[in-house]
């Protein structure tokens, strides 16, 4: 399902002071808005994923599932410095004609939520029912309810944090340095980086899972193996997969977004920040999950008003939000309905 592209064709100031000429905003909608506007579903999607929730998040979007769009007007938009149809690194920069590639400037969760309320207006919409983002996603939306309160009724906000943590930033420096090593990054070509972006997913995909889920998914049955186990093979063809789908330069640019991911820089104290939030919110943790722990939504859920924590179980580490699609709805249809 192609996307949506609304053409902002105005200055788009970044929060470095880098101005955009003009930016697309790649976007999916699922559903129709009704009479009175009050069924809008807005959906953040996490790192690597597109606008198209139904292809990313198929237990949970989509005919006679939690989000039907029988029942809802369900929205979703590509994050700013992704290759999915918003403006990126593959992008034609106005001013030159040619593709932004290593010169796209970085961006920041806020750049995005400014992209967010752009296509909100553009929409028609005024207040949303219901919105969530997990990981990533939920980076979006913590800063997006913060700029605009007034907007949201209900927010879930699962396996993400109020900054990025030492910890999940080490992962991605890593990663970046797996694409820097890759001697066709800063290439002005599509396919520039693509062994190296391979090499950061395989670490990646480490942190997103854990011991025992590598232990369910991958244990080698055949003990006379001395090499070429079903761990390593995993690994490669997650590194080929992605690369069929995804580009090194947007990959680069969007976890140092990620990593810049601090509510309160040039705001104060996160308690001051979030205290003035005005939705019912539901912060989920996954037990499991070592990159997002639970501390950190724990601490969350403890500085908003109108907040309830809870932790699901998943062998699944961080994946868990992708994956425990039963124990999501059960919460998700319990919270709506109070």
């Amino acid at each position: 399902m192609e996307p949506n592209i609304l053409k902002y064709k105005a200055p788009f100031p970044l929060e470095s002071g880098t101005i955009l000429p003009e930016i697309d905003i790649a976007y999916n909608t699922f559903g129709t808005l009704n009479a009175d506007k009050s069924n809008v579903v807005w959906i953040c999607h996490a790192f690597s994923a597109n606008s198209n929730p139904t292809e990313w998040w198929p237990g949970m979007v989509g005919d006679g599932l939690f989000f039907d769009p029988k029942d809802y007007f369900i929205v979703c938009a590509n994050m700013l410095g992704s290759c999915y149809g918003s403006t990126g690194p593959l992008s034609i920069n106005p001013e030159t004609g040619k593709k932004y590639y290593k010169d796209f400037p970085v961006v920041t969760v806020r750049d995005m939520v400014k992209s967010l309320t752009i296509l909100r207006k553009h929409l028609g919409i005024e207040k949303i029912y219901f919105s969530c983002g997990f990981s990533m996603g939920g980076q979006q939306l913590l800063e997006w309810i913060i700029t605009e309160p007034t907007i949201f009724k209900n927010i879930l906000l699962g396996a993400t944090n109020i900054k990025h943590s030492p910890w999940g930033i080490a992962f991605n420096e890593s990663q970046r340095m797996a694409i820097e090593a890759d001697g066709t990054f800063g290439q002005e070509d599509d396919n520039a980086g693509i062994n190296g972006m391979k090499a950061a997913r395989s670490i990646g995909l480490i942190s997103y899972r854990n011991y025992k889920a590598y232990n369910i998914t991958q244990h080698d049955e055949d003990n006379s193996k001395l090499e070429n186990f079903k761990a390593c093979g995993y690994q490669r063809y997650q590194g080929e997969k992605l690369a069929k789908r995804f580009n090194a330069y947007s990959y680069y640019i969007l976890s140092k977004a990620m990593d810049n991911h601090n509510i309160e820089r040039g705001r104060g104290a996160a308690k001051e920040v979030l205290e003035n939030i005005k939705s019912n919110i539901i912060v989920l943790g996954i037990k499991s999950d070592f990159l997002y722990p639970l501390e950190e939504q724990e601490l969350m859920a403890s500085l908003m008003p109108h907040s309830t924590f809870v932790a699901i179980d998943s062998h699944f580490g961080h994946d868990g939000f992708l994956i425990e699609n039963e124990q999501i709805s059960k919460i998700l249809s319990t919270f709506l309905k109070a």
